[in-house]
């Protein structure tokens, strides 16, 4: 009897130590993954706005008929065939807790023209694929919501 629950003793150690060893160390390279992930799709093709819906208006004309590029160095760029705009993008760790990507902030920053300045913000990923990415801002102050989708050209 003393050896058996020495044997179930040392199984319920090494299960110990493998659970604390997984759920540890497990959370932040899943997050860089999935940023990883994120970025690499971003940069693999060009990019249309389908849907951008600012505090429960519309406006997703400004951006009909302009193709997004995510280039490295975080270079965005917005082109209709005759205007061109410049801003920067990124994505970064909104939560150093968790692995999921509802815990990335995905930048982007434009400085002109007006329009295009309404997508700056650090916008929450709702649900992203491969030709797919689902943003939304949740305004601090007001509450108003603002949701921007771009999906694979």
């Amino acid at each position: 009897m003393t050896s058996r629950r020495i044997k179930n003793g040392f199984v319920l150690l090494v299960f110990t130590v493998m659970l604390m060893a997984c759920s540890s160390s497990d959370d932040t390279p899943a997050n860089d993954n999935t940023k990883s992930q994120i970025e690499t799709n971003l940069k693999s093709s060009t990019w249309v706005i389908t849907k951008y819906i600012d505090s429960g208006v519309d406006e997703l004309y400004h951006y009909t008929g302009y193709e997004f590029t995510f280039g490295d160095n975080n270079v965005l760029t917005a082109t209709n065939g005759t205007n061109t705009i410049s801003g920067t993008w990124n994505i970064s760790n909104s939560s150093s807790s968790s692995s999921s990507s509802n815990d990335l902030d995905f930048n982007i920053f434009f400085s002109s023209p007006p329009d295009f300045e309404e997508l700056t913000d650090d916008w929450d990923i709702l649900t992203q694929t491969s030709t797919k990415i689902e943003l939304i801002d949740v305004s601090g102050g007001s509450g108003e919501t603002d949701y921007l989708t771009f999906e694979r050209n």
